[in-house]
């Protein structure tokens, strides 16, 4: 049984596992049972062959069940086919090239589908008949032939392109070389799916850009020309992603034939079918990107601009048009619930995070459209306007439940342009808001939700005005305004409002203090009405409120409105309960805010922390005992909340922690095996070093080497933001413990000095923190450091260069000082780098580092002697000599 020729299905065999398929595809069958069943066959080695035969050869069945077959067998080849004996690897391999022209069409779709899957698993390298076979189907004049040779190589095209370009021992050419030429072919079939099959491959290969491909540009570009008005949708949808694709990656191929291109698009952006629209709407933000002529897409703004308005409008089939009815009695499903990203605490001057993430709202023609309008107004500024404000207007001035929708697209776009147009908008903007205000108690709950948003958009300009009378009432209004549609009935305006409304917090900041207590009473009713989604959003509103306004929250009339429904609702969630990640964080923006306000509340939540840390750690060996599934963004938000507490309390918190075993948690949080974790440990152990390294005492050796280690190469690849913070701790421990450093200097030094000397290619905060975390640890252990430090003078001069002015830079130079008193010759070659790194200080603020920086500079100017003094700072720009002269050198 074990040889290929010799394997033949039992028939006993084959009938009980079509009856087991049969049942398989059966609406009303026991799945588990099944499955169960077919479990169970996946245990005899040649139950693969068994679902190959009956896909090949089973033609009495119904075509279901061979299907059934052929899904089954891609699926267990996914999971194990390195695992099956290589001579059924190649029965299942000679079944499946037959198939390739095989009568019905789903036989020949699911054919491809296991095929590519084989390919992935085993590589073009492993079955060089595969390609013989689908030259063979391209040269016969058998349609079926065809299509099924196609669709297979369009999958794997899909799948894995790569292995098409590269080099096949055995083949005089790479793959992709011998097929396009037959693609490029059958761009021009009668046969509809021939065209869009080979187009879709083609397509696959734009960001690759094979040798073959490049060489054949212009022959593509023409072909797409003469599919552009193709009869099928998803012929011209291609062509447009094609289109779209090449100017994001390869514009100058485009440049020659742009006016076609451009007429191209606006005709598709008007197609009938809203696939096709949305493709082509795409251009025009990667026209702009990819910096292709300006002055000729300006000559057909005034065609494009309306098309774009026209897009905007709600289509009827707009799933947001249901979910508008959306009342707030009515609970949220599960699958109504976005999954929660949290942003591991990142310390310095770039942090990391993404914009807010909209993978999971539903892209569609007029969020594309609004986005390309956007992009539009960034590039030409307030040149779009005498297109655009007559058709807003317009808009706008209808008034019948007819057009609530025109008006919805004219107050998006209005919102659109905020940021681009503003310089045109500006003398009309006071205008502007006045007319959005009303739109707040629109009948239409998207109308309302428009205007916060749009409103949002001018929230600088709205605070601004705060300085003049009428400025200060508009602010009111609008603020009132917001926080009634944080009150609304409709869950959609609800989620717009507070998520307006926490961008204007950020714009005000202490403007809002005087209106705490009625932002805080409408916030807070809202947290007893919205269902646990817009909860989510509320929390960040709460957070962000706390952010803008610092201690003016610590007031007891304001505590009293804000804390108790807040723990009320952190005692009522359970450990395991996701809805913990935005109140954690809530909480953290809280206790940073309120500072040492935060004392009453902080030994419950200090302790709820240490659980979920202690059961997610278990949970993570042993879930059973732990009695959670272990989630790590349980970990990130605790360690965050923990760094937020410390960063409140300060000093305070050491008394709340020495009882406790949080040092012993860090220290495993710190070697857990996932990046965000580590991160915030790290950060965590950075605030805890800052403000009780004593706790951190007992434990101070393992938590440096730990940190030390994530500055190698591998850890460094695998996370900037994990090194980046670990970084900084090793310069907050350095400071408070001293000498107690000393053994890791050299390991922290050897992985330094390769990040400032490849600066260019680092994010700036690690090399800002790696600075500093030199000039610590040089401040504390100068006889280690000096002796090396003609190695990495210029680049840390050069970085200290750029950080701005603050007590982490005080440190540093301290740092720089002692390591040029410890070895003044090793530093000399690099003066020019000293002084210039000298000059960024606008003022040092410590008499004792102006002093010592003055001394230095004296020193080497005693030591060079006058001649190459003077040689020395006519190397410098005046800017930076006339700084220097405060020093009289």
């Amino acid at each position: 049984m074990a040889a290929q020729a010799l394997w033949q299905p039992k028939e006993e065999g084959l009938r009980e596992i079509c009856g087991v398929l049969e049942q398989h595809i059966s609406p009303t069958s026991d799945k588990s049972r099944i499955w169960q069943q077919l479990q169970h066959y996946s245990q005899f080695p040649d139950f693969n062959n068994y679902l190959a035969f009956i896909f090949a050869h089973a033609e009495g069945t119904s075509v279901e069940i061979r299907q059934a077959a052929g899904l089954l067998l891609k699926n267990n080849l996914k999971s194990a086919y390195k695992s099956v004996d290589p001579a059924y690897q190649l029965y299942i391999k000679s079944e499946l090239l037959p198939c390739l022209g095989a009568a019905d069409k789903h036989i020949r779709t699911t054919v491809g589908t296991i095929i590519s899957v084989v390919v992935q698993q085993g590589t073009i390298l492993g079955w060089p008949e595969l390609l013989q076979a689908l030259m063979q189907c391209f040269d016969s004049d058998d349609f079926n032939h065809m299509e099924g040779a196609m669709d297979t190589l369009s999958k794997i095209c899909e799948d894995i392109p790569q292995e098409l370009d590269s080099e096949v021992p055995g083949l005089v050419e790479r793959p992709i070389n011998v097929f396009l030429p037959k693609l490029f072919q059958f761009l021009q079939s009668p046969h509809a799916s021939l065209r869009k099959l080979s187009l879709r491959s083609i397509n696959q290969f734009i960001m690759l850009m094979p040798s073959v491909l490049y060489l054949s540009m212009d022959q593509f570009i023409q072909g797409l020309f003469v599919l552009a008005h193709d009869p099928i949708a998803e012929v011209r949808k291609l062509v447009c992603s094609a289109f779209v694709q090449l100017s994001e990656a390869y514009p100058s191929f485009l440049e020659p034939h742009l006016r076609n291109i451009i007429e191209f698009m606006l005709h598709a952006n008007k197609d009938k079918d809203d696939e096709v629209a949305l493709e082509a709407c795409e251009f025009w933000s990667t026209y702009c990107e990819a910096h292709l002529n300006p002055e000729l897409l300006k000559e057909f703004l005034p065609h494009l601009i309306p098309i774009l308005l026209l897009n905007m409008v709600y289509a009827e089939d707009d799933e947001s048009l249901i979910d508008a009815e959306d009342d707030e009695s009515i609970p949220d499903r599960d699958q109504d619930l976005k999954p929660h990203f949290h942003s591991s605490r990142f310390h310095g001057s770039e942090g990391m995070k993404d914009d807010d993430d909209d993978s999971l709202n539903i892209w569609n023609l007029r969020k594309c459209s609004a986005a390309g309008l956007d992009v539009l107004s960034n590039v030409y500024g307030d040149e779009i306007l005498p297109t655009l404000m007559p058709l807003v207007q317009a808009k706008l001035s209808t008034s019948d439940d007819g057009t609530w929708k025109e008006r919805e697209a004219a107050v998006l776009a209005l919102g659109a342009i905020a940021e681009g147009c503003i310089r045109g908008l500006y003398p009309h903007l006071a205008e502007i808001v006045e007319f959005l205000i009303p739109l707040l108690d629109d009948k239409f709950p998207l109308l309302r939700s428009i205007t916060c948003w749009t409103l949002s958009r001018f929230s600088r300009f709205i605070v601004e005005g705060t300085g003049h009378q009428k400025g200060y009432e508009q602010f009111n209004k609008v603020l009132m305004g917001l926080l009634s549609r944080i009150l609304d009935t409709n869950k959609r305006v609800q989620e717009a409002a507070c998520s307006a409304f926490a961008t204007l917090e950020e714009e005000a900041t202490e403007e809002l203090a005087p209106h705490l207590e009625i932002i805080l009473q409408h916030l807070l009713c809202a947290f007893g009405r919205y269902q646990r989604r817009n909860l989510r959003i509320l929390y960040d509103a709460i957070g962000t409120l706390a952010d803008a306004v610092g201690e003016e929250l610590n007031q007891p009339r304001y505590l009293q409105i804000l804390m108790p429904p807040l723990i009320a609702k952190w005692q009522q969630l359970s450990n395991s309960d996701k809805d913990l990640f935005p109140l954690l964080e809530c909480f953290t923006s809280i206790a940073q805010a309120l500072g040492t306000g935060f004392s009453q509340f902080a030994e419950p939540v200090f302790q709820r922390c240490l659980n979920i840390i202690q059961s997610q750690q278990l949970a993570k060996i042993d879930s059973r005992s732990a009695g959670v599934q272990y989630d790590k963004e349980f970990i990130v938000c605790t360690l965050d909340m923990l760094s937020g507490l410390v960063e409140g309390l300060g000093g305070r918190i050491e008394s709340l922690f020495s009882p406790s075993n949080l040092r012993d948690l860090l220290l495993q949080s710190c070697i857990d095996d996932a990046p965000d974790v580590r991160q915030s440990a790290f950060a965590l152990l950075g605030d805890l070093a800052r403000v009780c390294p004593g706790y951190l005492r007992p434990k101070i050796s393992e938590f440096l080497s730990i940190a030390a280690k994530q500055l190698g190469t591998p850890e460094l690849k695998e996370s900037i933001s994990v090194a980046n913070n670990a970084c900084w701790a090793i310069g907050e421990l350095a400071v408070k413990v001293q000498q107690d450093v000393s053994p890791i200097v050299m390991t922290v030094i050897l992985c330094l000095v390769p990040i400032l000397q490849h600066a260019e290619d680092v994010n700036r905060s690690l090399v800002e923190n790696s600075a500093i975390t030199l000039g610590r640890v040089a401040m504390v252990c100068p006889e280690i450091v000096s002796p090396h430090v003609e190695h990495f003078m210029k680049p840390w001069c050069t970085a200290l260069s750029r950080i701005r002015d603050d007590i982490e830079k005080e440190d540093a130079f301290r740092g720089l000082c002692a390591i040029v008193r410890a070895n003044p010759s090793g530093a000399s070659n690099s003066l020019v780098y000293m002084c210039k790194a000298i000059a960024s200080w606008h003022v040092i603020r410590s008499e004792i580092l102006q002093n010592e920086v003055c001394q230095v500079l004296h020193g080497y100017k005693q030591m060079l002697g006058d001649g190459a003094w003077e040689q020395c700072l006519s190397a410098l720009e005046p800017p930076i000599k006339e700084k220097l002269s405060k020093y009289q050198i």
